[in-house]
């Protein structure tokens, strides 16, 4: 009798098994001390299959960069409640980042810790991703300025500025939270869920946001 041939698994399914892997490599070992065998035994199949569908560890890791941020914008625009008033649909983004960074620590591991530190074409392409997100939170910010009547008041520079500030604090944020003793910053405290980070962030930004929103500012002289 002849040999019974095992049924072939899909590319796409056998390609993100292979990606799966990858992204907790890296994120455990980092991508130097990542090897290729070490991922192909995680996935469960053989180096040169990995070789065959991604070519170099290299192309590898840019694809699990690629795969992880298309995820986490995604997850960003799809959690903002459109046609809510400008503070939800500020807090459901924020609740969305940091609820997919909380669920995909070891994603979030690879591009806030490991992409950004192995120069180019790595570092570029984790800037995409967040050059993404800061044009995304700059729409909602400017729309915040329209509705309050002070679009005028606040230049183009200025919003994108305080979208830049915001990301940067719920990066700071993110990292924190999801931190390696899975306890906070203290060891002793539990971790904080999404919807805490959130809030926290709300009000460290917010109430600022509200300030100028009245037309106040604050200058050096007071």
């Amino acid at each position: 009798m002849g040999a019974v041939k095992s049924k072939r698994m899909p590319r796409a399914v056998r390609e993100r098994q292979m990606l799966d892997a990858a992204v907790l490599t890296f994120a455990r070992r980092g991508y130097r001390a990542a090897s290729m065998d070490e991922i192909a035994e995680v996935a469960g199949v053989s180096k040169p299959l990995v070789y065959l569908y991604l070519n170099s560890k290299e192309e590898l890791f840019s694809a699990v960069i690629k795969r992880e941020s298309d995820a986490l914008v995604d997850a960003v625009v799809a959690a903002v409640e459109p046609d809510g008033p400008a503070d939800r649909r500020l807090w459901s983004g924020l609740q969305g980042f940091f609820a997919h960074t909380a669920a995909h620590p070891d994603g979030w591991a690879v591009l806030h810790q490991q992409a950004r530190t192995h120069g180019e074409p790595f570092a570029r392409e984790v800037a995409a991703m967040r050059a993404r997100i800061v044009d995304f939170v700059t729409g909602l910010i400017g729309a915040t300025a329209k509705e309050a009547g002070c679009a005028g008041e606040l230049a183009d520079r200025e919003v994108a500025a305080l979208a830049h500030a915001l990301i940067g604090a719920a990066e700071s944020l993110a990292e924190w939270a999801n931190g390696p003793t899975g306890e906070g910053a203290t060891g002793e405290l539990p971790r904080p869920t999404a919807k805490e980070t959130a809030a926290t962030l709300m009000n460290f930004a917010w109430a600022g946001l509200g300030r100028l929103r009245a037309g106040e500012r604050w200058t050096p002289g007071g």
